[in-house]
């Protein structure tokens, strides 16, 4: 039996059919085809409180001037949106979560902000762990805007990186670093 069954194997099947063309192995001219990769998909969406991508406010960041700047901002808040970025965002990335604090809540915030002492240069050490960026868009009854950028990560910098509207905290304040207070008071919802 075991006999006959190889015999058929090697000839055909058990009805006599010869057996189907196994391919060959023959050189291609054509170039094998790589697998083609998309871009990735720009995380967030942009919205009228949250406009700028990740790259915008880093590329604002970096231009701080350290030492140079008021010690406080004169800047009286009514509200404050709070975009948060996620820890690993790059390029074309929006914001992933918008949060609004309005009356005491604003002012209070930026109490935090004004609290942390102006840093006289860069900082040069600093850490690896990773966490998000929040741009804290703070605004007054004359619909001025003042925002900052905080960073919960690495070097920690808390920058004044722009002001839209009419003119309360002229110059802006100078850079320092994110306290541990402002920090928590960010991750809060």
């Amino acid at each position: 039996m075991v006999a006959v069954l190889g015999t058929a194997a090697a000839c055909g099947n058990e009805n006599g059919a010869a057996p189907a063309a196994q391919p060959t192995q023959t050189p291609s001219t054509t170039p094998p085809t790589l697998p083609t990769t998309t871009p990735p998909t720009p995380s967030g969406t942009p919205s009228t409180n949250c406009p700028e991508t990740i790259s915008a406010i880093r590329q604002s960041v970096e231009k701080a001037v350290w030492g140079k700047g008021t010690p406080k901002s004169a800047f009286q808040p009514v509200s404050v949106t709070i975009c948060q970025y996620d820890a690993l965002a790059t390029g074309q990335d929006y914001a992933t979560v918008t949060t609004q604090r309005t009356g005491q809540q604003a002012t209070d915030l930026f109490a935090l902000v004004n609290a942390a002492k102006p840093e006289p240069k860069k900082p040069d050490f600093c850490t690896k762990e990773l966490g998000p960026t929040y741009v804290l868009r703070f605004t007054d009854n004359d619909r001025g805007v003042l925002s900052y950028t905080a960073e919960a990560y690495g070097c920690h910098r808390l920058v004044a990186t722009s002001f839209e509207g009419q003119g309360k905290p002229g110059e802006l304040a100078a850079p320092r670093a994110v306290t541990p207070e402002l920090e928590k008071s960010l991750g809060l919802r």
